[in-house]
Protein backbone atom coordinates (compact mmCIF):
# COMPACT_ATOMS: atom_id res chain seq x y z
CA UNK A 1 0.00 0.00 0.00
CA UNK A 2 1.35 3.62 -1.15
CA UNK A 3 4.38 1.61 -2.70
CA UNK A 4 3.21 3.16 -6.53
CA UNK A 5 2.52 6.33 -4.96
CA UNK A 6 6.37 6.20 -3.17
CA UNK A 7 7.95 5.26 -6.45
CA UNK A 8 6.18 7.52 -8.73
CA UNK A 9 7.06 10.50 -6.05
CA UNK A 10 10.38 9.04 -5.70
CA UNK A 11 10.82 8.97 -9.95
CA UNK A 12 9.39 12.56 -10.35
CA UNK A 13 11.72 14.16 -8.01
CA UNK A 14 15.01 12.38 -9.72
CA UNK A 15 13.69 13.81 -13.11
CA UNK A 16 13.48 17.00 -11.68
CA UNK A 17 17.01 16.99 -10.15
CA UNK A 18 18.37 16.41 -13.24
CA UNK A 19 17.01 19.76 -14.71
CA UNK A 20 17.29 21.89 -11.36
CA UNK A 21 21.03 20.54 -12.11
CA UNK A 22 21.34 21.19 -15.27
CA UNK A 23 20.52 25.44 -14.28
CA UNK A 24 22.22 24.99 -11.26
CA UNK A 25 25.73 24.41 -12.91
CA UNK A 26 24.89 27.99 -14.80
CA UNK A 27 24.24 31.33 -14.06
CA UNK A 28 21.16 31.85 -11.92
CA UNK A 29 18.52 34.97 -13.24
CA UNK A 30 16.77 35.16 -10.02
CA UNK A 31 13.16 36.83 -9.99
CA UNK A 32 10.86 38.52 -7.40
CA UNK A 33 7.42 36.75 -7.13
CA UNK A 34 4.35 37.97 -4.72
CA UNK A 35 3.88 34.38 -2.26
CA UNK A 36 0.89 33.10 -1.03
CA UNK A 37 1.10 35.39 2.46
CA UNK A 38 1.56 38.47 -0.20
CA UNK A 39 5.25 38.96 0.77
CA UNK A 40 8.09 39.09 -1.97
CA UNK A 41 10.40 36.05 -2.26
CA UNK A 42 12.96 35.04 -5.15
CA UNK A 43 11.79 32.82 -7.84
CA UNK A 44 13.64 31.30 -10.79
CA UNK A 45 12.87 29.33 -13.77
CA UNK A 46 14.05 26.03 -12.32
CA UNK A 47 11.30 26.55 -9.68
CA UNK A 48 9.21 26.86 -12.32
CA UNK A 49 10.24 24.06 -15.00
CA UNK A 50 10.52 21.62 -11.49
CA UNK A 51 6.96 22.43 -10.79
CA UNK A 52 5.66 21.58 -14.40
CA UNK A 53 7.46 18.54 -14.82
CA UNK A 54 6.42 17.36 -10.93
CA UNK A 55 2.72 18.06 -11.72
CA UNK A 56 2.45 16.52 -14.86
CA UNK A 57 3.70 13.78 -14.07
CA UNK A 58 1.74 13.08 -11.29
CA UNK A 59 -1.70 14.40 -12.65
CA UNK A 60 -0.77 11.26 -15.31
CA UNK A 61 -0.20 8.81 -12.97
CA UNK A 62 -3.07 9.62 -10.28
CA UNK A 63 -5.37 11.89 -12.47
CA UNK A 64 -8.10 11.60 -9.45
CA UNK A 65 -5.83 13.38 -6.92
CA UNK A 66 -5.66 17.15 -6.42
CA UNK A 67 -2.58 18.65 -6.49
CA UNK A 68 -1.30 21.89 -4.82
CA UNK A 69 2.80 23.28 -5.93
CA UNK A 70 3.88 26.38 -4.13
CA UNK A 71 4.47 27.29 -8.48
CA UNK A 72 0.93 26.36 -9.35
CA UNK A 73 -1.58 27.12 -6.49
CA UNK A 74 -4.85 27.61 -8.51
CA UNK A 75 -7.66 29.45 -7.67
CA UNK A 76 -10.34 27.13 -6.95
CA UNK A 77 -9.22 25.64 -3.56
CA UNK A 78 -9.24 22.05 -4.83
CA UNK A 79 -6.75 20.82 -1.78
CA UNK A 80 -9.42 21.65 0.93
CA UNK A 81 -12.06 19.53 -0.97
CA UNK A 82 -9.57 16.74 -2.08
CA UNK A 83 -9.36 13.10 -0.14
CA UNK A 84 -6.22 12.68 -1.79
CA UNK A 85 -4.37 16.12 -1.94
CA UNK A 86 -0.18 16.14 -3.78
CA UNK A 87 1.77 18.43 -2.06
CA UNK A 88 5.15 20.34 -3.93
CA UNK A 89 7.80 22.03 -3.44
CA UNK A 90 9.66 22.31 -6.63
CA UNK A 91 12.92 23.86 -4.98
CA UNK A 92 12.90 23.76 -1.12
CA UNK A 93 15.60 26.87 0.12
CA UNK A 94 15.46 28.80 -3.53
CA UNK A 95 17.63 31.22 -1.86
CA UNK A 96 20.16 29.05 -1.64
CA UNK A 97 20.00 27.66 -4.83
CA UNK A 98 20.41 30.84 -6.26
CA UNK A 99 24.01 31.58 -4.51
CA UNK A 100 24.61 28.35 -5.08
CA UNK A 101 24.39 26.84 -1.51
CA UNK A 102 24.12 22.91 -2.33
CA UNK A 103 21.24 22.85 0.59
CA UNK A 104 18.22 23.11 -1.30
CA UNK A 105 15.65 20.16 -2.02
CA UNK A 106 12.53 18.92 -4.38
CA UNK A 107 10.14 18.09 -1.95
CA UNK A 108 6.75 16.13 -3.12
CA UNK A 109 4.11 14.85 -0.01
CA UNK A 110 0.89 13.13 -0.52
CA UNK A 111 -1.77 14.15 1.94
CA UNK A 112 -4.98 11.69 2.61
CA UNK A 113 -7.38 13.43 4.39
CA UNK A 114 -5.74 16.14 5.01
CA UNK A 115 -2.35 14.26 7.17
CA UNK A 116 0.99 13.35 5.10
CA UNK A 117 1.60 9.87 4.11
CA UNK A 118 3.99 9.74 1.73
CA UNK A 119 7.09 12.14 1.54
CA UNK A 120 9.87 12.37 -0.68
CA UNK A 121 12.82 15.31 -0.05
CA UNK A 122 15.41 15.24 -2.33
CA UNK A 123 18.76 16.39 -2.25
CA UNK A 124 19.94 17.33 -6.38
CA UNK A 125 23.50 18.37 -5.16
CA UNK A 126 23.87 15.50 -2.74
CA UNK A 127 22.55 12.92 -4.05
CA UNK A 128 20.66 11.81 -0.79
CA UNK A 129 16.71 11.35 -0.86
CA UNK A 130 14.59 11.03 2.42
CA UNK A 131 11.56 9.30 1.88
CA UNK A 132 8.66 7.70 3.54
CA UNK A 133 5.30 6.23 3.21
CA UNK A 134 2.58 6.03 6.30
CA UNK A 135 3.53 2.88 8.27
CA UNK A 136 6.78 1.51 6.19
CA UNK A 137 9.50 3.39 8.14
CA UNK A 138 11.34 6.08 6.71
CA UNK A 139 14.74 6.09 4.97
CA UNK A 140 17.67 7.45 3.69
CA UNK A 141 19.10 6.65 0.00
CA UNK A 142 22.27 7.05 -1.17
CA UNK A 143 24.25 5.66 -3.97
CA UNK A 144 21.71 2.96 -4.03
CA UNK A 145 21.92 2.27 -0.51
CA UNK A 146 18.53 2.66 1.43
CA UNK A 147 19.19 3.02 4.90
CA UNK A 148 16.36 3.03 7.38
CA UNK A 149 16.17 6.10 9.91
CA UNK A 150 15.35 6.94 13.56
CA UNK A 151 15.49 10.52 15.43
CA UNK A 152 18.49 9.75 18.71
CA UNK A 153 16.56 9.03 21.91
CA UNK A 154 17.06 12.29 23.89
CA UNK A 155 14.71 14.21 26.24
CA UNK A 156 16.20 17.26 27.45
CA UNK A 157 17.31 20.38 25.66
CA UNK A 158 20.58 20.86 26.85
CA UNK A 159 21.66 17.57 25.40
CA UNK A 160 20.20 18.41 21.91
CA UNK A 161 21.54 19.75 18.38
CA UNK A 162 19.32 22.01 17.07
CA UNK A 163 19.67 22.85 13.40
CA UNK A 164 18.64 26.68 12.52
CA UNK A 165 18.09 28.31 9.04
CA UNK A 166 21.18 29.94 7.51
CA UNK A 167 19.34 32.44 4.82
CA UNK A 168 16.52 33.19 7.50
CA UNK A 169 18.49 33.82 10.63
CA UNK A 170 16.46 36.34 13.22
CA UNK A 171 17.82 38.00 15.79
CA UNK A 172 15.02 36.81 18.35
CA UNK A 173 16.91 33.46 18.19
CA UNK A 174 19.67 34.11 19.70
CA UNK A 175 17.27 34.60 22.59
CA UNK A 176 15.78 31.63 22.03
CA UNK A 177 19.23 29.70 21.87
CA UNK A 178 20.07 31.28 25.45
CA UNK A 179 17.08 30.33 26.75
CA UNK A 180 17.24 26.72 25.77
CA UNK A 181 20.98 26.40 26.31
CA UNK A 182 20.81 24.16 23.79
CA UNK A 183 24.08 21.61 23.20
CA UNK A 184 24.92 22.75 19.56
CA UNK A 185 23.60 24.27 16.93
CA UNK A 186 24.64 24.42 12.35
CA UNK A 187 22.90 26.66 10.16
CA UNK A 188 21.68 24.46 6.94
CA UNK A 189 19.22 25.14 3.90
CA UNK A 190 16.07 23.46 3.08
CA UNK A 191 13.35 23.04 5.75
CA UNK A 192 13.11 19.01 4.25
CA UNK A 193 16.87 18.63 5.26
CA UNK A 194 16.82 19.70 8.30
CA UNK A 195 13.76 17.68 9.31
CA UNK A 196 16.03 14.25 7.18
CA UNK A 197 18.73 15.69 9.62
CA UNK A 198 16.43 15.35 12.74
CA UNK A 199 15.10 11.83 11.17
CA UNK A 200 18.70 10.54 10.54
CA UNK A 201 19.36 11.33 14.00
CA UNK A 202 22.11 14.10 12.96
CA UNK A 203 20.22 16.74 14.69
CA UNK A 204 17.36 16.63 16.98
CA UNK A 205 15.45 19.87 17.19
CA UNK A 206 14.09 22.51 14.63
CA UNK A 207 12.30 25.87 15.30
CA UNK A 208 11.04 28.05 13.26
CA UNK A 209 8.74 30.75 15.03
CA UNK A 210 7.60 32.64 12.20
CA UNK A 211 4.59 32.73 9.79
CA UNK A 212 6.72 31.98 6.84
CA UNK A 213 6.68 28.43 5.96
CA UNK A 214 4.12 27.27 4.10
CA UNK A 215 2.25 23.35 3.76
CA UNK A 216 4.80 22.74 0.59
CA UNK A 217 7.48 23.05 3.16
CA UNK A 218 6.19 21.17 5.75
CA UNK A 219 4.18 18.11 4.43
CA UNK A 220 6.93 15.57 2.58
CA UNK A 221 9.24 16.34 5.62
CA UNK A 222 6.54 15.37 8.38
CA UNK A 223 5.75 12.00 7.30
CA UNK A 224 9.31 11.44 7.45
CA UNK A 225 10.25 12.81 10.49
CA UNK A 226 6.86 10.61 11.83
CA UNK A 227 7.90 7.50 10.33
CA UNK A 228 11.58 8.06 11.58
CA UNK A 229 9.58 8.66 15.71
CA UNK A 230 9.68 12.46 15.73
CA UNK A 231 6.67 15.07 16.42
CA UNK A 232 6.36 17.75 13.65
CA UNK A 233 3.97 20.57 15.21
CA UNK A 234 3.12 24.43 15.76
CA UNK A 235 5.01 26.25 18.66
CA UNK A 236 1.92 25.84 20.55
CA UNK A 237 1.82 21.81 20.16
CA UNK A 238 -0.91 21.71 18.11
CA UNK A 239 -0.84 19.71 14.86
CA UNK A 240 -0.44 21.34 11.11
CA UNK A 241 -3.45 21.25 8.63
CA UNK A 242 -2.68 20.61 5.18
CA UNK A 243 -6.51 20.46 4.05
CA UNK A 244 -6.74 24.16 5.09
CA UNK A 245 -7.15 27.18 2.58
CA UNK A 246 -4.81 28.64 5.02
CA UNK A 247 -1.67 27.80 2.72
CA UNK A 248 1.00 29.15 5.64
CA UNK A 249 1.90 27.74 9.11
CA UNK A 250 0.79 30.87 10.91
CA UNK A 251 1.77 29.70 14.05
CA UNK A 252 5.42 28.31 13.34
CA UNK A 253 6.69 24.85 13.79
CA UNK A 254 8.55 22.57 15.63
CA UNK A 255 9.83 19.33 14.59
CA UNK A 256 11.81 17.11 17.28
CA UNK A 257 12.21 13.38 18.27
CA UNK A 258 9.11 11.76 20.11
CA UNK A 259 10.99 11.91 23.33
CA UNK A 260 12.18 15.39 23.70
CA UNK A 261 9.15 17.66 21.66
CA UNK A 262 6.80 17.95 24.86
CA UNK A 263 9.86 19.24 27.25
CA UNK A 264 10.28 21.94 24.19
CA UNK A 265 6.47 22.95 23.71
CA UNK A 266 6.57 23.66 27.68
CA UNK A 267 9.81 25.11 27.73
CA UNK A 268 8.59 27.78 24.47
CA UNK A 269 5.99 28.88 26.39
CA UNK A 270 6.88 31.29 29.11
CA UNK A 271 9.31 32.53 25.83
CA UNK A 272 6.38 32.93 23.87
CA UNK A 273 4.46 35.06 26.75
CA UNK A 274 7.22 37.04 27.22
CA UNK A 275 7.45 37.98 23.80
CA UNK A 276 3.44 38.31 23.66
CA UNK A 277 3.22 35.60 21.06
CA UNK A 278 -0.63 34.16 21.07
CA UNK A 279 -2.36 31.69 18.69
CA UNK A 280 -3.14 33.39 15.17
Amino acid sequence: MLERELETARSLAFEASVMVLGHYAKEIVAEEKLGADNKYEPVTVADREASRLIVDGLRKAFPNDAILSEEEIGPDLEWTRAQRTWIIDPIDGTAGFIKHEDDFAIQIGLVERGKPVVGVVHLPAFGITYEAASGHGAFLMNDGVRTRLAVRKVSEPREMRIALSRNHFKPRMNVLLDHFHFASHIYRGSVGLKMGLIAAGECDVYIHLSDRTKLWDTCAPQIILEEAGGILTDIFGDALVYDTPELSNLNGIVACGSEGHSEIIEGLQPFLESHGRTRK
